[in-house]
């Protein structure tokens, strides 16, 4: 690790201020990943700006009935928070089948956004990566990619967004909270994150010198009918090979309103809108959700390691919503 200066921001004009002056810095919440990545010396900043100092950590009810997620509060706080519980379940399913009960008391809701892919290539500074070194190359795409993304690739990248916490959001259409110099302004949660392009170096559209003050989930009564599945190599503390979210309301035999998003097959969470278009409407039966799988993996490319992704994806879909719609019938 090389060295840095260390630099602690009582409030958030003290924390944009030091970000603006200095190109270089990065902000440090619980730092589960930045420390990681600066121990390998993927992330090089010569400061870190410790934010924790910021009131940003509450958890509150919004007034159209919505819940503000604060951008410090910790994972198993958020995960275990009764609102979310009761209203977002699928929200506590996904931060609780992540990473470990120590990782998740550190981690927090907006680290949990910008973390860093996860590929083998990413982490070794002696492989060309695209995202590490723009121009240098991708050696994920004739390397080993079992992991590594089926949908929205690029031949600059095909490397995966890690985070199960951000499927959720995107299931759920929450919106970013960010602060800047010029004020508060908002971004929905399917445009926060990109896909690589040519510019794989640029996981979001956040600004360097932008904050994430809370995340916002919308008042939406039917998410408490939610599910999140996420497919690993093993139990615990593994990243998903493919995860779906999924929120669904049947009534009168009929799809009403549905949300799919999936996690481990693209460089963001991919919000599946192929397939809710053909669910919506449809009688819930397990040839419409076989029929909504295979639209949305339409267009995956499988590499020579994960292949087996496309179809592992469809079924993970359709596993995830016969379970909700057995539910919904029990």
């Amino acid at each position: 690790m090389r060295a840095f200066t260390y630099t602690r921001a009582a409030d958030t004009s003290a924390a944009l201020g030091a970000a603006i002056q200095n190109p270089e810095a990065k902000f440090i919440g619980g730092g589960t990943n930045l420390v990681d990545l600066m121990r390998e010396e993927v992330e090089r900043p010569n400061e870190v700006i410790d934010i924790n100092r910021l009131p940003l950590s509450q958890i509150e009810e919004l007034p159209d009935g919505g819940l503000r997620l604060g951008a410090l509060a910790r994972n198993s706080h958020t995960a275990n928070h009764l609102l979310v519980r009761q209203r977002y379940p699928v929200l506590t399913q996904a931060i609780l089948s992540a990473a470990s009960p120590q990782l998740r008391n550190l981690a927090t809701n907006a680290g949990n956004l910008l973390q860093r892919t996860r590929c083998y290539y990413f982490y070794d500074i002696t492989a060309p990566c695209n995202k590490r070194q723009p121009g240098s190359g991708c050696a994920a795409i004739g390397g080993f990619n079992r992991i590594h993304a089926i949908l929205g690739t690029s031949e600059q990248c095909i490397a995966t967004h890690p985070s199960d916490m951000a499927v959720a959001l995107a299931a759920l259409d929450a919106t970013v909270q960010v602060q800047s110099a010029n004020g508060q302004h908002s971004i929905p949660i399917e445009a926060f994150h990109r896909l690589p392009g040519d510019t794989p170096e640029q996981d979001t559209n956040l600004g360097h010198d932008e904050l994430i003050t809370a995340i916002d989930l919308p008042a939406t009564p039917f998410a408490t009918s939610s599910l999140y599945l996420k497919v690993r190599d093993r139990p615990s503390f593994a990243f998903a090979l493919v995860s779906v979210a999924a929120v669904l309301k049947v009534a009168d035999s009929q799809i009403k309103n549905v949300r799919l998003a999936l996690g481990g097959v693209a460089h963001k969470p991919w919000r599946a809108h192929a397939a809710e278009e053909i669910l919506t409407g449809a009688q819930p039966t397990a040839e419409i959700f076989r029929r909504a799988a295979e639209a949305e993996l339409q267009a995956a490319i499988g590499y020579e390691h994960n292949a087996f992704k496309i179809e592992l994806a469809k079924r993970t879909i359709v596993r995830a919503l016969t379970t909700l719609t057995e539910r919904h019938l029990a």
